[in-house]
């Protein structure tokens, strides 16, 4: 028995920020309010900052990223509020720009959510050409049943 519905509204749990890099002189940051989070899925409300750049990768579930406000580029491709992007699992994606005024994002993850590189050299020679400066992953809060692999 599945037990029914679970609500969960955009103002409960805290915001996490996940990703962090130094753009001159100030920070950005990606921070996720993660709505559900189970060995089945993940659904998340994401924020990121103007200029924000997240590596090309791929996740080890199916993906579905719905662009909400904002924009950013996914690789070569625009993706201005409304756009919806699925990525089946095991492939890759990005790298990902958000836009000037920064992207808010709503993401879903069937199966394990966590990600894989692609092309990490690519993705150092972007920072080094825009003057970005990758800095540690901060600390988050995940389930005891699975281990961060954040890279």
């Amino acid at each position: 028995m599945a037990g029914g519905p679970r609500f969960t509204h955009l103002d409960e749990g805290p915001w996490q920020e996940v990703r962090r890099q130094q753009h001159g002189d100030h920070p950005a940051s990606v921070r996720e309010r993660w709505l559900e989070f189970s060995p089945r899925y993940l659904s998340l409300y994401a924020r990121w900052d103007p200029g924000m750049i997240v590596h090309a990768h791929g996740h080890h579930s199916d993906h579905v990223v719905f662009v909400v406000e904002g924009d950013m580029t996914c690789g070569a491709v625009h993706c201005p509020a409304g756009t919806h992007i699925a990525l089946d699992r095991g492939d890759t994606f990005g790298p990902f720009v958000a836009g000037p005024h920064g992207v808010v994002l709503f993401e879903v993850m069937m199966g394990d959510p966590r990600s894989f590189p692609a092309d990490p050299a690519g993705y150092e020679s972007m920072l080094d050409a825009r003057g970005v400066r990758q800095l540690d992953n901060p600390p988050i809060d995940m389930p005891a049943w699975i281990q961060d692999a954040r890279s």
